[in-house]
């Protein structure tokens, strides 16, 4: 029988959700992980309320996951406070450590890439449709048709644990890509994000749980 590694996350909404509990059901399901996974996974959108929720023994790490939404300045703020409750999380006397997984503009931009690049900026969120469609050969006629909850798992059913090996060397390769061309990468306290678009920080979280559940090639 193989371990289990446990995983804590806060999401902002429900297709977050049903992409960890899709993640964690793949990873159980693969020869190729060494350790199984347990996801304990929350849609909170704030980190403090998550973090004074979570009973835990010992030293805990949580994943917030949350998007970018613009650079409008209601957006701006809602992603600055965001940042501001997970620091103040880990300093509520529990030994809980918030790492960030954030998107911007947008998750569907982590779910384009498990099936093709995108790199290109984009002025709103619901832009990403195109890519979507094209991405699983779909035709939603609107965001919202995309993330209902049987639209949005039939795209899921489509994706393998190779595909997402995929959407993570393509996220490495936008984040490179900024470090390349010298654009300034924000800071807030351990946090560092870009405000620029595309750019994400989820394909490290997923990255580090596969090299916890040891699965190739992250298992070294």
């Amino acid at each position: 029988m193989k371990e289990s590694k446990r995983f804590h996350f806060s999401v902002e909404g429900e297709t977050e959700y049903w992409y960890l509990k899709w993640l964690s059901k793949s990873i159980n399901a693969s020869p190729d992980a060494k350790f199984k996974s347990s996801f304990d996974c929350k849609i909170e959108k704030d980190p403090l309320s998550r973090a004074k929720g979570i009973s835990i023994l010992g030293e805990t790490e949580i994943f917030h996951i949350f998007d970018r939404e613009s650079e409008e300045p209601g957006h701006v703020r809602q992603f600055d406070m965001t940042l501001r409750r997970m620091k103040e999380a880990e300093g509520i006397g529990k030994t809980i450590t918030y790492t960030l997984g954030y998107s911007n503009l947008a998750f569907d931009l982590w779910m384009v890439l498990h099936k093709s690049d995108c790199t290109g900026f984009l002025n709103y969120r619901h832009q990403y449709l195109n890519p979507i469609n094209s991405a699983y050969q779909e035709c939603f006629s609107s965001m919202d048709e995309y993330k209902r909850e049987g639209n949005f798992k039939r795209l899921l059913a489509q994706l393998t644990l190779d595909d997402v090996r995929s959407a993570i060397n393509r996220a490495d390769g936008i984040m490179e890509m900024h470090r390349r061309n010298g654009r300034p990468e924000q800071r807030y306290g351990k946090y560092r994000y870009y405000t620029i678009n595309p750019s994400l920080s989820i394909g490290d979280v997923v990255k580090s749980i596969f090299k916890q559940c040891k699965i190739p090639p992250y298992d070294r």
